[in-house]
């Protein structure tokens, strides 16, 4: 029978709650951080192998010279999350690294949760204290240039990989500092993926990938955590490879397999308020870029207006994400964010523009189980009267549990 790891040995990770050991492990940071220090080690030119060395040999001396009470396998942790404390996330390193963690969300720093195939779990791991959590959001943060403090105490960040951060702090957050990473798979799902998952039917699949390649306007439609941007993505695949791509977003995460993407991200307004970038800034600027489509992590505010100009003059198969919870929702929500925008016109003018420029919508869902599917593929055909005429080619049958193709049906 195998020894358990220090990651799932119950008696270490008790130890790794502990106070005592939360107190021993920011000391060892400390005495590694006054080494690097004294001794002016450039350990940002280091490999993981001579870091886990150095780490290693001074967890040995330190235990040594401190009289440590604790065993080996103790020092192996405490080593590991030491490096993880120099070069890493902190505590959180170990649940960014763990492919099948899908979400991290730290409620102050004693409390972090982590989702598994849709289900939250108590995560064997805590911070030392609140400034500890904001040591690793400002770590996360400084790649990218955005910052957190009183005067900005939320943000919305990225991280290396392209997993998407939201973190919120005191005075906002009244129990602590606040960290939520939506994580993204080191290898994007494809098209065989979601077929085996059962997210979509092979007749969806083959429609949608047809669109795609003529060029057609498409939102994807879904609530939080439906798995829009990831089905964006995979849609994004099938856009032939001589086409010019530009991608909008407030924090990139897009993973497009392409050949020719421009990616804009926007920017925050600096300490004075001022020379913020604006996703309609990118926008209007992205038509000026020869697109062949632009698409737009996910439409939340006044640039609606201009990426709806985009599909209605020439960039045909673009395509976002609108937050909604049906596609009807949708239509109401374009409505909403053109009003915030400025929009002046009538409602019958406003839905005569999206008729015109949307042809596609795809409402994505989770289900209370946590699995994900493609509840609605609609068809966009025009306006009649008032009201926008839509038609249902394919939809999912949650009581049967199957996709059903509309267009069969008289």
């Amino acid at each position: 029978m195998n020894a358990p790891t220090p990651a799932t040995d119950p008696q270490i990770t008790r130890f790794r709650l502990s106070d005592q050991y939360q107190q021993l492990k920011n000391s060892f940071h400390r005495h590694l951080i006054q080494q690097i220090e004294e001794r002016d080690l450039d350990i940002d030119r280091w490999d993981a192998v001579k870091i886990d060395r150095f780490v290693t040999e001074q967890m040995r001396r330190y235990v040594v010279e401190q009289r440590l009470p604790v065993n080996q396998r103790e020092s192996e942790a405490l080593a590991r999350d030491a490096r993880d404390e120099l070069m890493g996330f902190g505590p959180i390193q170990g649940l960014i690294d763990d492919d099948s963690v899908n979400d991290i969300v730290v409620n102050g720093p004693a409390t972090v949760f982590i989702e598994r195939e849709g289900r939250l779990y108590t995560a064997p791991v805590r911070f030392f204290n609140d400034a500890h959590v904001i040591r690793v959001i400002q770590r996360i943060l400084a790649p990218i240039g955005r910052r957190v403090d009183e005067s900005t105490p939320m943000v919305d960040a990225r991280l290396p990989d392209g997993s998407r951060v939201n973190a919120i702090i005191p005075p906002i957050a009244l129990d602590g500092p606040c960290l939520s990473i939506r994580k993204f798979r080191k290898q994007p799902l494809s098209a065989d993926d979601l077929l085996r998952y059962g997210t979509l039917s092979e007749a969806e699949l083959h429609y949608l990938k047809e669109r795609v390649e003529k060029r057609t306007n498409l939102i994807v439609v879904g609530g939080t955590g439906s798995g829009k941007t990831t089905f964006l993505n995979l849609l994004s695949q099938w856009i032939p490879p001589d086409e010019r791509i530009i991608t909008v977003e407030d924090a990139a995460e897009l993973r497009l397999n392409h050949g020719h993407v421009v990616r804009l991200e926007t920017r925050p307004p600096n300490l004075e308020g001022e020379r913020a970038v604006s996703a309609r800034d990118l926008v209007r600027n992205a038509l000026r870029m020869r697109p062949d489509r632009i698409i737009v992590g996910e439409v939340r505010g006044d640039e609606v207006l201009d990426m709806l100009q985009a599909m209605n003059t020439g960039h045909d198969g673009s395509m976002t994400t609108i937050h909604a919870n049906s596609t009807r929702d949708a239509v109401h929500r374009l409505e909403l964010l053109a009003g915030f925008a400025g929009y002046t016109g009538s409602e019958v003018t406003f839905r005569g523009q999206v008729a015109s420029a949307i042809q596609l919508l795809v409402h994505v869902s989770r289900l209370k189980g946590g699995e994900r599917r493609v509840m609605s593929v609609t068809e966009v055909l025009g306006l009649r009267g008032h009201e926008l005429l839509t038609r249902e080619l394919f939809r999912y049958d949650v009581e049967r549990g199957q996709h059903v193709d509309c267009r069969e049906v008289p």
